[in-house]
């Protein structure tokens, strides 16, 4: 097959130009299987989906396995003190905006105001009293207003601690 030249060249070039139009002219396109690549694609990701899967099931039941007690029945426990519930509602604040009650009883005065600035009341009186042998020194025993007085932010908490 002959093509008509362009240009005088030599015969080396006709040749080559010749040969590089008859590659051109004949070369298939590539032929990708887009579908089988990505089913491959999909079943490497479902395999490794499904191992990481079978691994958390495997770890979970030997944590199960390895915390599980015997089945011999646990002794009952004798209450040694006459209240079952830390809950103390003379320490504890309801803002009006808010459905969770906050407990202050136990807190140090220092963490006690900062959620009082979080919950952006006012600090007012600090006092103290006795409690006995039933409290820790320097940690609220009582807030007022408390519950079951529901508080606006801004209002003014004043806080009683526990003097030893």
């Amino acid at each position: 097959m002959t093509h008509s030249r362009c240009t005088d060249g030599t015969p080396f070039e006709e040749e080559l130009v010749n040969a590089m139009n008859d590659f051109a002219n004949s070369a298939a396109a590539p032929d990708f299987d887009s579908a089988g690549i990505v089913r491959k694609t999909r079943r490497r990701r479902n395999t490794a989906i499904a191992g990481i899967a079978a691994a958390l099931i495997v770890a979970g039941g030997g944590t199960a396995i390895a915390t599980g007690g015997s089945d011999a029945p646990k002794p009952s426990t004798v209450a040694t003190s006459t209240t079952t519930s830390t809950y103390n509602p003379a320490a504890t604040i309801q803002l009006e905006d808010s459905k969770f009650k906050d407990e202050f009883g136990g807190l140090s005065l220092d963490f006690a105001k900062q959620r009082l600035l979080k919950m952006q009341l006012e600090l007012g009186t600090v006092g103290k009293t006795d409690c006995g042998k039933n409290g820790k020194p320097g940690t609220v025993i009582a807030v007022d207003p408390h519950e079951p007085k529901i508080v606006s932010r801004g209002d003014t908490i004043n806080l009683t601690l526990c003097a030893g």
